[in-house]
């Protein structure tokens, strides 16, 4: 670390910081902190969903991965490539329900005791995930800068700075810096592919020194076959329903449009760049060969291709950078935290008359505490990959139930609950079983996720089928707002929102058993029109990109 680097660093946190508490001079109301008031154009909804989708322990462990086991296990990353334009699909479907919370979502469906069952996950999710993001954060500054930097105080600085910004602005404040730290981890994650590959000859070099397997965009000699990219691409479909935050990234743009392109392309922008992390592996995987250096733990990768090929003024941009990649994600999940424990906690068991100021500064309040609780569990991870998927193993199986909820009318919370039971409980069993060892983070392995998701689908229709059905009067008004557009500026004729399929902008997911009544067939392309055209655009980007990581390997 030279002055520069210093200079370049603390420059990065004073003016992120000061840019944030510019931002929340906005934030007068509890809506405003933890919805933005909805009003957040299209760009912001992309930066958001990318700096948010984006977090420091992604290119540690993707590099890693890539390092250890080759280009093929970009899969872990990519999982949700291929249902990523579904995306498009569910997007509406968070601010069609008009909530603050995925809880309070959970709740309108099946009633108060899995809402409040929701809200302790989702208190978790938030809790594991940032502990997982500081973790891979303090993992690569501690290479990166050859130790002259504490990890404890970078961490400290860091979660200071968003801390400071996302108290006082909440998601007005975290979504305006997510967009402007969203260019600084584009930075990070393509900054050592051209400084690394000067140094070992090119692909030529790299290819000479590699084995051909490790230039393969899929196989099994990397852990990754067409079982497991279908299992993670459940794991991602099903668990990115139920992730907590769902609501920032989905329902706060000014538009459901806004909404659908900010976290449909804001994600494509993600999986753009997890080439530039891929590429990034096999760099240092021939760098380390040329150099005759051993590396104890493959995540240390990406930490040594920084202290060995970044100089003075880079390595400060590239800590920023990392640190930009983590306070994105975090300070959302902080005003998501705070929105989480207030809705589904304070204003429903603790204080229902509360008034709305008294709900902002519980919320500024609780997130800031939950916030100390994550610093707490980043001390116990060992492996940043494997818990990066037991957070989103998690959330799939609570995916279940509101995926499963939306597309379903007759889904009752007796079959949500049985879900939730008996999916965890098999994926434990199946993994005590194959390791006999318990343990609260098993490595991620597709055979006991597919048989946990496959048990938890089961018994969420068997038992629904077999115990009476959710009050039909409140059903009905769950499924007559999600099929009624949020964002009309006029009422429609009956006085209500406006039905979505007047518009083109009817869901093509909602209520999918009945797609076999000929109802359904009448006026298709008209009522599904925004569903439809954008979900094809979605499909022809996955394509380029997957055809755009082919290409690279052939060079």
């Amino acid at each position: 670390m030279s002055t520069i680097d210093y200079i370049v660093l603390f420059g990065y946190f004073i003016s992120i910081t000061a840019f944030g508490l510019w931002m929340a001079r906005k934030t007068k109301t509890s809506d405003a902190y933890f919805r933005g008031e909805r009003k957040f154009k299209w760009y912001i909804m992309i930066g958001q969903a990318f700096g948010v989708g984006t977090h420091a322990e992604m290119p540690v462990a993707q590099t890693g991965a890539t390092f250890s086991q080759g280009f093929a296990t970009i899969w872990y990353q990519w999982k949700n490539m291929l249902i990523t334009p579904f995306y498009w699909l569910i997007a509406p479907f968070y601010r069609r329900s008009e909530r603050t919370t995925v809880g309070e979502i959970i709740e309108d469906r099946y009633g108060s005791k899995m809402g409040l069952v929701y809200s302790l996950f989702a208190v978790s999710f938030f809790v594991f995930n940032m502990g997982v993001m500081l973790q891979g954060a303090a993992k690569v500054i501690s290479v990166a800068s050859g130790n002259l930097i504490s990890p404890d105080m970078v961490v400290l600085a860091m979660t200071i700075a968003f801390i400071i910004y996302s108290f006082a602005g909440g998601l007005i404040a975290a979504a305006y810096t997510d967009f402007i730290q969203s260019f600084l981890i584009i930075t990070l994650s393509i900054m050592l592919i051209p400084l690394g590959l000067k140094e070992i000859n090119g692909f030529a070099g790299m290819k000479a020194v590699l084995p051909d397997h490790f230039f393969d965009l899929f196989n099994s000699a990397s852990g990754i076959d067409a079982f497991t990219i279908a299992m993670l691409a459940i794991n991602g479909i099903v668990g990115i329903t139920a992730q907590p935050h769902m609501i920032s990234m989905c329902a706060t743009g000014n538009t459901e449009r806004a909404g659908r392109i900010g976290q449909t392309f804001g994600s494509m922008v993600k999986r753009l760049v997890t080439i530039g992390w891929a590429l990034t592996g096999l760099v240092v995987a021939a760098l380390v060969i040329k150099n005759g250096a051993t590396l104890a733990d493959p995540e240390m990768a990406f930490g040594y291709a920084c202290s060995v090929l970044l100089v003075p003024g880079l390595v400060g941009l590239m800590l920023a950078a990392i640190v930009a990649a983590n306070m994105s994600a975090c300070s959302n999940f902080m005003v998501n935290t705070g929105a989480l424990f207030t809705k589904n906690f304070y204003k429903k068991y603790l204080n229902p008359e509360a008034v709305d100021q008294k709900l902002l500064w519980m919320g500024r309040y609780s997130g800031l505490g939950l916030s100390v609780l994550a610093v707490l569990f980043a001390l116990s991870i060992k492996n940043v990959l494997h818990a990066f998927l037991f957070t989103e193993t998690l959330a799939a199986f609570m995916g279940i139930i509101f995926l499963g909820g939306i597309i379903w009318k007759r889904a009752n919370r007796y079959g949500a609950a049985a879900a939730v039971i008996i999916s965890l409980t098999t994926y434990y069993i199946a993994n005590i079983t194959s390791t006999d060892q318990l343990m609260m983070v098993y490595k991620w392995k597709p055979a006991p996720f597919g048989l946990a998701m496959l048990s938890g689908f089961f018994v969420f229709w068997f038992v629904s089928i077999l115990t009476k059905p959710e009050d039909k009067e409140k059903n009905d008004a769950f499924f007559d707002n999600m099929r009624r557009k949020s964002d009309a500026k006029q009422p429609g004729s009956d006085g209500k929102k406006p039905l979505a399929s007047e518009s083109g902008d009817d869901l093509l997911l909602l209520d999918l058993p009945g797609w076999g009544h000929k109802e359904r067939w009448i006026n298709f392309f008209h009522r599904y029109r925004e569903d439809l055209i954008g979900f094809l655009l979605s499909w022809i980007v996955v394509g380029a990109l997957i055809l755009l990581a082919w290409g690279i390997l052939q060079l």
